[in-house]
């Protein structure tokens, strides 16, 4: 018998973490059927349609159009528009990727409609509850039937938190499938020559966290980019909507530094992959950076990826922006050892979730 997946992605890390899974159980026919549903949750051309389209999965099969709002506005409407498609669809699992509104809002949705859930990339903690990301994350978990996880840490995490082994299900990292899968067409593109800068010669920047965007510490880090860019290191900085709207709001700039709409996927892991380093504030980039050997610089007090801290190649500077003056000057001592990746970051993690799907006679565990 056919059992259903829906799968809730509503921004562009989730997209990254659930395409291998979507092409996994397409590949699957004779035992699932697929439903790809987009809150919208992002929802311009630059940071969700262009994913959708480089990734080769075509649009999604629903899409609820949430919009920008606050945390609860966010998971309101995702939580008013998915019940009834859900009522509609009856699907076997939801799978939510990651932790945003969109997969809280969507894990909860349908946990109260009985519907089974299985959280992807579940079990990462920062300990920070300033963080919405935490919330979401803990409280996901905590409403998942299968939860399935890329790093040793999360299994302990989960299993203090109460939650069962046989529940937990060590899969690997599937937006780490995503790079693997699309690598050559990332190297063909030839990013750094398409934004003028020279391979090994500048810093990727993406920054969009509350905690430094949102006030006087914005105008300090463009300050200090700056001055890596005047020094000698190009700075390539693609700038999420957040960001730019509290500069403009702040009416600040940042000489030297090359300002950029939000990238595509392969253009942006282009720009990634041949940089001296990148300097960021997001989750995601720390383990694609891992799996690149690009030394990354957090600029966070904690990270909920702990791995890449203990391969050597991500380095938290703080919630300092001072700190950014240091990146060049760690670059140019770094020895250049060899990329260590850890376990199930392979490219083969989707083919092992689904495989796990496939095993079990029913997802529901919670009940």
């Amino acid at each position: 018998m056919t059992r259903t997946i829906v799968s809730v992605v509503g921004t562009r890390p989730n997209f990254m973490k659930t395409v291998p899974v979507v092409r996994a159980l397409k590949r699957r026919r004779e035992e699932f059927e697929h439903v790809l549903v987009h809150t919208g949750q992002h929802y311009d051309r630059s940071m969700s349609d262009v994913f959708f389209e480089e990734l080769d999965v075509g649009p999604p099969d629903h899409l609820l159009s949430v919009g920008a709002g606050s945390h609860a506005v966010t998971t309101a409407r995702v939580m008013e528009r998915l019940e009834p498609l859900l009522e509609q669809l009856r699907p076997d699992l939801v799978l939510v990727p990651g932790d945003v509104n969109s997969t809280f809002a969507a894990a909860l949705t349908a946990s109260k409609l009985g519907i089974p859930v299985g959280h992807i990339e579940a079990g990462l903690r920062s300990f920070d509850r300033t963080m919405p990301e935490e919330t979401n994350r803990v409280l996901t978990d905590q409403i998942s039937d299968l939860l399935f996880i890329h790093s040793p840490e999360a299994r302990d995490h989960l299993l203090a938190e109460g939650r069962f082994s046989e529940h937990i299900f060590g899969v690997g990292n599937t937006m780490i499938d995503t790079l693997v899968a699309m690598r050559q067409r990332i190297r063909n593109l030839d990013s750094p020559a398409q934004h003028g800068v020279e391979p090994s010669r500048y810093l990727v920047v993406t920054l969009h966290r509350p905690a430094l965007v949102d006030g006087p510490l914005l105008a300090e880090t463009l300050a200090h980019l700056s001055t890596v860019a005047r020094d000698g290191l190009d700075v390539v900085f693609p700038i999420h909507p957040r960001t730019r709207s509290r500069m403009l709001e702040q009416g600040l700039d940042a000489a030297g530094v090359q300002l950029t709409d939000p990238l595509g996927y392969l253009d942006f892991l282009g720009l990634v992959e041949r940089a001296a380093g990148v300097l960021t504030d997001s989750g995601g980039i720390q383990e694609e950076t891992t799996y690149l050997g690009i030394p990354c610089f957090t600029l966070r007090e904690n990270t909920e990826r702990p791995v890449t801290i203990e391969l050597g190649t991500n380095e938290l500077l703080g919630l300092d922006p001072a700190r950014i003056l240091d990146v060049p000057e760690i670059l140019a001592r770094r020895n250049g050892a060899g990329v260590t990746v850890p376990p199930g970051w392979d490219g083969h993690a989707a083919e092992r979730l689904v495989e796990t799907l496939s095993s079990l006679q029913s997802f529901a565990t919670l009940t």
